[in-house]
């Protein structure tokens, strides 16, 4: 579920506002809002310091510098409900199509970065190599965003599947 918009998205066509990443644990955006009272306690128990107040003062996940352990040290700072453990995580990696593999580009940061081994680089046809990402394995921890030279890498929240619905 999206927020709305803001009136100045609005006036310039954009109807639906982007999805909030919201700390790992937050309840639906709704029920979070409502829960949310903006304290910072969570923002100031993150020991990687990637939650940064947002707009309204309610927090949000900035992996600008760094990514997420799921350590749950926000969740356990968090008197409000607002955050709960054993929620999914619904973010996940996009590459965009900047990504200097695409290029002819051998970097391979992104790899580097990733514990899981979601990101993978093999072999292709003519000497290059090319960006295997495998999103099962991908935790959606952020470690690969910030590294990235040319920003080609995001998190997008994922769709829910039936199996997950439960």
């Amino acid at each position: 579920m999206t927020a709305a918009p803001s009136r100045r998205a609005f006036l310039r066509g954009r109807f639906e506002a982007p999805a909030v990443m919201r700390p790992i644990g937050a309840l639906a955006e709704s029920a979070f809002l409502e829960a949310c009272t903006g304290c910072d306690d969570c923002v100031r128990a993150c020991p990687e310091a990637i939650l940064v107040k947002g707009d309204g003062g309610y927090p949000h996940v900035d992996l600008s510098d760094n990514g997420c352990t799921f350590c749950n040290d926000c969740i356990d700072a968090c008197d409000t409900g607002a955050l709960i453990p054993d929620s999914p995580w619904p973010w996940t990696v996009a590459v965009a199509e900047t990504c200097l593999s695409n290029k002819g580009v051998e970097c391979r940061t992104c790899q580097d970065h990733c514990d899981s081994r979601a990101i993978r680089f093999r072999p292709a046809l003519g000497g290059q190599v090319r960006m295997d990402l495998d999103a099962s394995l991908c935790t959606g921890c952020g470690f690969c965003v910030a590294p990235c030279p040319v920003n080609a890498i995001s998190l997008i929240q994922s769709t829910p599947t039936e199996a997950s619905r439960c």
